[in-house]
C-alpha cells in the first residue's frame, strides 16, 4: 500500500513540477492584411509621405531597414517598429510614424475563422544618406 501511495505521489509531483510550454496567444490568420493595390502600393505611398514630410538627411540611415507594422481589426495602422536601431532613434521613429499616419487609405484586415484580427506586416526599405532606393 505504501508503495502504491509513494508511486502515485511521485507521479503527481513530477507532472506538477515539469516544465510546460506556455502559448503566447499568437494568432495565425487565414488571410493576411491587404493594402489597396498591394504591398508595393503601400511602400510607394509610404515613401511619398516620407519624402514629403521627413528630412531623411537628418538621420544616419544607410542600408536596409525592416519596418514591422501592426494592422488592427478595423484595418487601421497602429504600432510601427523599426530595425535596426539608429542614432536619434526616437525622433526617426516619430517621423516615420508621422509619415505613416499621413496615408489615408485603410488596410483590409487579416481574417481568422471569418473574423477580422490584428496582424503584423513586415516590409523593408533600403536607405542611403541622400535618399532611398524606393521611387514613388
Amino acid at each position: 500500500m505504501k508503495t502504491i501511495l509513494l508511486t502515485i505521489t511521485l507521479l503527481l509531483s513530477s507532472t506538477a513540477y515539469s516544465q510546460t510550454e506556455i502559448s503566447k496567444g499568437i494568432t495565425i490568420p487565414d488571410s493576411k492584411a491587404e493594402f489597396p493595390g498591394g504591398q508595393d502600393a503601400f511602400k510607394n505611398e509610404f515613401m511619398k509621405m516620407v519624402h514629403a514630410y521627413v528630412d531623411i538627411t537628418a538621420y544616419a540611415v544607410n542600408g536596409k531597414f525592416s519596418f514591422v507594422l501592426t494592422i488592427d481589426e478595423k484595418g487601421k495602422m497602429s504600432e510601427l517598429k523599426i530595425y535596426p536601431k539608429v542614432r536619434n532613434d526616437e525622433e526617426f521613429k516619430q517621423d516615420m510614424n508621422f509619415a505613416m499616419k499621413r496615408i489615408k487609405k485603410k488596410w483590409k484586415p487579416a481574417i481568422k475563422n471569418g473574423v477580422p484580427v490584428s496582424s503584423y506586416i513586415i516590409f523593408e526599405i533600403n536607405f542611403t544618406s541622400d535618399h532611398s532606393d524606393e521611387e514613388y
